[in-house]
């Protein structure tokens, strides 16, 4: 076990190449993270539709993603996708938006049942359709309900964008095994970002907990 001292030598020596390694990570998880709203959103629809033959498509898409590794859906999309000529950071990125998009459309799905019946039936005794009161209505608190569980899944999705370093991807993770390698010194880099890992988690967190309590006072 590396001396915290060393391992703090080397923390700040290696903080500009693992800051371009924490900003692609950045990267990588917003956008994918985006993408798999509006995935999870879709899908969601689809899961709560009358329409039994769309449901099974939903059903079929989680069952999918759920029962394969992450690490088996990155390397599909990478090696079907570069194979477009789409680069390797959008592989990666729609390969994480995939697996997350699942878990997102139950998160949806679970939080757009729970609330009260009454209250679409209430929007159309007020002329509006369907859509518009899914829209102004029902949405904006299914996506309040829905928060604390996406924001886990935010967390989850930016720990599981490490596995990216396995197609060579030169984001966090990929940083320190590389350095481990070139220093023979793999925990040394191995702690370090754990630190880095740590600290984006930390402000993931923070950040969901401020909009979960902004969103909170503006129910009063």
């Amino acid at each position: 076990m590396p001396e915290f001292s060393h391992v703090l030598e080397q923390l700040i020596a290696s903080y500009p190449i693992f800051l371009k390694g924490m900003l692609l990570t950045l990267q990588v998880t917003a956008v994918s993270i985006l993408i798999a709203i509006f995935i999870g959103l879709f899908f969601a629809f689809l899961k709560i539709s009358s329409k039994k033959a769309l449901e099974k498509i939903a059903d079929l898409y989680i069952y999918l993603v759920r029962g394969t590794p992450l690490i088996v859906q990155i390397f599909v999309f990478y090696f079907g996708l570069t194979s477009l000529d789409i680069s390797m950071f959008w592989a990666v990125t729609l390969g994480l938006a995939f697996h997350n998009g699942a878990y997102i459309a139950e998160i949806f799905r679970g939080a757009i049942q729970s609330i009260d019946s009454g209250q679409m039936e209430a929007g159309q005794s007020l002329g509006m359709s369907k859509v518009l009161t899914m829209r102004r209505i029902i949405l904006p608190q299914a996506f309040r309900r829905a928060l604390p569980p996406l924001g886990n899944q935010f967390i989850i999705g930016l720990k599981d964008s490490s596995l990216a370093a396995f197609i060579g991807l030169n984001e966090l993770f990929n940083v320190s095994t590389t350095l481990g390698s070139n220093n023979f010194d793999y925990m040394t880099y191995l702690l370090i970002v754990a630190v880095y890992y740590l600290f984006l988690v930390l402000i993931f967190t923070i950040l969901v907990g401020m909009l979960e309590r902004k969103l909170s006072a503006s129910e009063k």
